[in-house]
């Protein structure tokens, strides 16, 4: 159906004659016939009845004329859906449940104008995929992987380093420290099965592992964070970490401790990563409000791995 017979329907409809609706169209009246002929012939139905005092609507016109005003309704929010300022703002973040959700929400406080369409991709891979083909607008990734660059047009920059933390139950050996420094782990079992291989944050692991000689034990399905808490708050032997911001609540029973780390402090380095010409408003405001509040990254008293510097290649 042509969306512009329909819309020149409705101007003469609004309207209350052909010449005005031409007017308002900035067409001739002669147009504003032939584009209503074009749409009744469409339809198969007369949607006017033309005599020498002018057109009035037919019962079909009638009929026609609220589903006519819905058809252009649906086009104008089909075209603010990808109109840049128009629609929301699509966001990627890891998990709903960590800090960087929290990130966003001191955003949106901040900006509450803005429309926020946030979503949750698993790996970085397909995060970064969907920053490319323009399905998302940015994600927050650790970047880049062991032997992965961004992709020409893709840019990154830093925005959060989260400090992590040991997380125990009452009777771990380190369970009444209030702090331990990551070279005290070494040889002892950190329990994280949600370490995917081939994942951002496994790769970080991974070396965190290697650097200060603990193991990560990834071994055993993941069913989410509550079985996780259960599993460690009764376990003498495993712990896991969690990231200082990640908020969590668990029965007063476990009794669960969170241990800061220090000398170095291990932090994950949380990147925004979008498309050089992605045009979108909010994302410029996005950038400057994480930047903005950003510190910086100390030279000294933490570790984070040599591959969180990303690099750039042409496609």
């Amino acid at each position: 159906m042509d969306l512009i017979a329909v819309r020149t329907f409705v101007a003469a409809v609004d309207a209350g004659q052909f010449q005005e609706a031409a007017a308002n169209l900035s067409i001739t009246p002669q147009a504003v016939s032939k584009r209503i002929a074009v749409l009744e012939k469409d339809l198969g139905v007369q949607l006017f009845s033309r005599t020498a005092r002018g057109a009035r609507l037919t019962i079909d016109g009638q009929a026609f004329v609220p589903y006519a005003r819905a058809l252009l309704q649906a086009e104008e929010r089909a075209a603010a859906s990808v109109r840049p300022g128009r629609r929301a703002l699509r966001i990627d973040v890891i998990g709903r449940r960590l800090s960087l959700a929290g990130l966003l929400r001191d955003f949106h406080r901040a900006y509450p104008e803005t429309d926020l369409d946030v979503v949750t991709l698993f790996d970085s891979d397909t995060a970064i995929a969907a920053v490319r083909s323009g399905t998302i607008d940015a994600t927050f990734r650790a970047v880049t992987m062991p032997g992965r660059l961004l992709p020409d047009g893709i840019e990154a920059t830093p925005v959060f380093d989260e400090p992590l933390h040991l997380f125990t139950g009452p009777a771990h050996e380190f369970a009444a420290a209030p702090a331990i420094a990551p070279a005290q782990l070494a040889g002892r079992r950190i329990w994280m099965p949600g370490n995917m291989p081939g994942t951002e944050w496994a790769a970080y692991y991974d070396e965190l592992a290697a650097t200060f000689g603990l193991t990560i034990d990834s071994v055993g399905p993941n069913f989410g964070i509550e079985p996780l808490l259960d599993t460690i708050a009764n376990s003498s032997t495993l712990a896991t970490f969690v990231s200082e911001q990640t908020p969590l609540v668990w029965p007063a029973g476990h009794d669960l401790r969170r241990i800061p780390l220090h000398d170095p402090t291990p932090v994950y380095p949380h990147s925004l990563i979008w498309r050089t010409d992605n045009p979108h408003p909010a994302l410029i405001a996005l950038r400057d409000h994480l930047t903005s509040a950003y510190p910086g990254r100390p030279n000294s008293g933490i570790w984070t791995p040599k591959w969180t510097q990303h690099a750039t290649l042409p496609s």
